[in-house]
């Protein structure tokens, strides 16, 4: 499965971590756009100038690692798109010309699955879309999950509860389901 990351997955951390490393693991190919990872970059700058020079090196890095993810705009397609907010419009038109399967967002009002569909796209929101593929392929989303909280016990320098880091992910069911 293809599915095209909206700024709003890659803006806190946890979830993005989450979700790259299930895509690292081979359970879907995670997809973007220059224009989203610009997105990203300047909703960190609300976090200081430090947050958004992390965020930069972080998006050089993907760059790097996930070579085939990067999706190219079409403003030929992005013209013919009417969504609630204009400014996802860029969203679809990148999933449509990548030939992606879905787009992961928490903005479910700005992507009517109606006008989706029309171009076999669906939108799926991380906590489903984590739940689902835990479903298929439990060892390696927990393997990612405890990867991430690793690496955030390791960053502050603290244990940091699975609950906790996925409460505050807003991954509840992929929570349940992993029996936390």
């Amino acid at each position: 499965m293809k599915a095209v990351l909206d700024a709003c997955v890659l803006v806190p951390p946890i979830l993005r971590e989450i979700l790259l490393g299930v895509a690292a693991k081979g359970l879907f190919q995670a997809c973007w756009s220059e224009r989203l990872l610009e997105e990203w970059a300047r909703a960190s700058a609300k976090f200081g100038p430090m947050a958004e020079a992390e965020v930069r090196a972080r998006i050089a890095v993907l760059r790097a690692v996930y070579p085939r993810a990067m999706l190219a705009a079409a403003p030929h397609i992005e013209a013919r798109l009417h969504l609630p907010d204009p400014d996802d419009a860029h969203v679809l038109a990148v999933a449509i010309a990548g030939s992606a399967d879905a787009i992961i967002t928490v903005n479910a009002k700005d992507f009517p699955r109606n006008v989706l569909a029309e171009d076999q796209i669906t939108r799926r929101d991380p906590d489903g879309f984590l739940w689902e593929l835990w479903s298929f392929h439990a060892d390696e989303v927990e393997a990612a999950v405890a990867e991430v909280q690793a690496e955030a016990a390791r960053r502050d320098g603290v244990p940091v509860g699975l609950r906790t880091m996925l409460k505050k992910a807003r991954l509840h069911r992929l929570a349940r389901a992993m029996g936390v």
